[in-house]
């Protein structure tokens, strides 16, 4: 059996091996403490064996009561995943085994969205007449950090901020955004009302990644530099943190009047949001414009829940350097932080492959859904 990582996100550090079996490290974020996300390929394997793996250090990990109830997510291609029922949790070690069905195996935190993935979907936004692809600036790896643009700027119209992946191994936050660019370059589009109401009344600017040197980097939470980025939002620093400084300064060119920071959670097997409660300017009228989008939310899709979430920051006690309160503060706008499970969706149980790409495309497609009810509940 080979075990392999050399190639876009790949972690995992072999500790010893005998024939059938692999004791495991998840090697640390680039310049940080933090790890969690492993992803890694077995190759030279026989068909019909048994093959058993042990990740010695979980308990050590940024986020260990994630591991809880936790499956591992395996692909016999690095395209169709599905999750390893036998995935225990035991003694602060994380155990899994598989008899594959053929000759190699793909194994990872959550289901990759690589940058081969990440220059497609800019490419299929970027042919569609609806969209405009800028370039903002480079990351410290010399990558283009891509905006794309959908609809036409205009006073009269809403700026609606969508980003996604400030922590590179929350994997699940691109797919989301990839089921909102599906919903815009779909062939019925035509068909699609929703589309055609939003675009009316706004203009969506989305980031599609925002740590793109993490997440080839196979790290967590941190960029290369080992900077969390959200927590910098206050005084972003260009060379050190280029995706959040170039975003805030084209937010203060453009605007905002919703935003949404998309991200997951390692231990929460639930989909919500945070609120503005905690920051100094907040106001009965944006508390009470939270609960209304939370309510059609949850009125378009089951997946959506406002029970089980982060308690909410004291009076005047937010993190101004966390996105979504900086820009709430900023901006006196809607800003939300979206956390999506690593595990299952507890209140919509699906076994098999539990919270997974597509239903975090599923759920991306329904946020247009939302914010086309919220938007004309303001305008009624």
């Amino acid at each position: 059996m080979q075990i392999t990582t050399n190639f876009d996100a790949g972690n995992i550090t072999l500790i010893s091996q005998q024939q059938n079996s692999a004791q495991l490290n998840i090697r640390k974020d680039t310049n940080s403490h933090f790890f969690q996300w492993f992803n890694f390929k077995i190759t030279d394997i026989t068909i019909g064996e048994t093959y058993t793996f042990c990740i010695e250090n979980a308990s050590e990990s940024a986020f260990a009561d994630g591991w809880e109830n936790y499956k591992t997510n395996a692909s016999y291609d690095a395209k169709n995943w599905f999750r390893l029922q036998n995935t225990e949790y035991k003694n602060g070690k994380l155990y899994f085994s598989i008899t594959p069905v053929q000759n190699e195996v793909n194994f990872a935190y959550f289901t990759p969205f690589t940058y081969e993935q990440h220059l497609n979907l800019v490419a299929t936004a970027s042919k569609s007449n609806l969209c405009t692809t800028t370039i903002l600036g480079e990351t410290i790896n010399k990558k283009p950090i891509e905006l794309l643009q959908f609809g036409t700027p205009s006073t009269d119209k809403k700026n609606i901020w969508i980003i996604a992946r400030q922590h590179p191994g929350e994997s699940m936050a691109e797919w989301f955004i990839n089921g909102i660019v599906n919903r815009f370059v779909a062939e019925n589009i035509l068909e699609d009302t929703t589309i055609d109401t939003l675009l009316e009344t706004c203009c969506f600017y989305i980031i599609p990644n925002m740590n793109i040197d993490g997440s080839i980097a196979g790290n967590l939470r941190v960029n290369t530099l080992g900077i969390n980025y959200n927590r910098v939002w206050e005084n972003p620093n260009k060379a050190t943190e280029p995706e959040v400084f170039y975003c805030k300064q084209k937010m203060q060119e453009t605007g905002v009047d919703f935003l949404l920071d998309v991200h997951g959670d390692e231990a929460i097997p639930y989909n919500f949001v945070t609120s503005l409660r905690g920051i100094p300017s907040v106001t009965d009228k944006i508390l009470s414009e939270e609960i209304r989008f939370k309510n059609e939310w949850m009125s378009v899709t089951p997946e959506f829940q406002d029970v089980h979430k982060y308690e909410d920051s004291e009076p005047n006690m937010a993190n101004l350097a966390v996105c979504s309160y900086q820009i709430g503060e900023l901006f006196k706008a809607l800003s939300f932080t979206l956390e999506m499970p690593f595990k299952d969706n507890d209140d919509v149980v699906e076994p098999t492959k539990q919270w997974s790409d597509e239903r975090s495309e599923a759920l991306g497609a329904s946020f247009l859904t939302a914010l086309e009810g919220f938007l004309l509940g303001i305008k009624n």
